[in-house]
């Protein structure tokens, strides 16, 4: 069970790491000042985050791994409007893309990152992870397969904590190389800031549209039992 339910929260939690903004956001945030104490902050409010969301999903959807179930068919529809909610974000994500010429537009939160206060980084990071839309439903859709997985007790626990780690582990990555890196890391994160930056709207449409694709299918198949 604990390996089904591992196995099955893997695309949801890689879809979450390769998210662009969280990282950028990180890596802003530790270049400025008391960079290490905020981004620390930053990557406690994103782990707590995430694993909030993923544990309430969890908590609601407790007898999924029934197929008879009311959870179940609760879980197949949730699936089915989450899978669909993924494609019509990746398709927006593509259309409203800057144009041949154009320079991406820096999200309004990301100003003053810089000189953000202890409090706004805890915030902040809880904020992107736990509310984002996106990770919403990519949480969702993971807390559900682990449940559709039959997982329980401590394999659950297991399961919840591999799917935060993973989808934490771009965050945690770049807070690692901060600390341990010495003068080289300021280099090499701005380098992955801007390698984020120019190639955030393709990035962003492959992972939303791909586990759409397969989100949405795993909750027709449901349905179809």
């Amino acid at each position: 069970m604990l390996i089904q339910a591992v196995g099955a929260v893997l695309p949801a939690a890689l879809a979450v790491a390769l998210s662009p903004f969280p990282l950028i956001g990180i890596v802003l945030i530790l270049a400025g000042r008391q960079g290490r104490r905020n981004g620390l902050l930053f990557t406690a409010g994103w782990v707590a985050g995430l694993g909030i969301v993923a544990t309430l999903v969890v908590v609601v959807l407790g007898g999924a791994d029934d197929p008879e179930s009311p959870s179940s068919a609760l879980a197949d529809w949730g699936r089915v409007v989450a899978g669909a909610a993924l494609i019509v974000l990746g398709a927006r994500t593509w259309w409203r893309r800057p144009r041949a010429g154009s320079e991406a537009e820096t999200p309004r939160w990301m100003a003053s990152l810089d000189d953000i206060s202890a409090p706004r980084a805890l915030l902040l990071g809880a904020l992107l992870s736990g509310a984002n839309p996106k990770n919403l439903v990519l949480a969702a859709s993971a807390a559900t397969s682990i449940v559709e997985a039959g997982a329980h007790d401590g394999d659950l626990v297991v399961a919840v904590a591999v799917f935060v780690l993973v989808g934490s582990c771009t965050v945690l990555g770049a807070v690692a190389i901060h600390l341990l890196g010495g003068r080289r890391a300021a280099s090499f994160l701005d380098g992955v800031r801007q390698f984020m930056i120019t190639n955030s709207t393709v990035i962003t449409v492959i992972v939303l549209l791909l586990l759409g694709a397969g989100v949405l299918g795993d909750g027709l198949t449901g349905l179809g039992r």
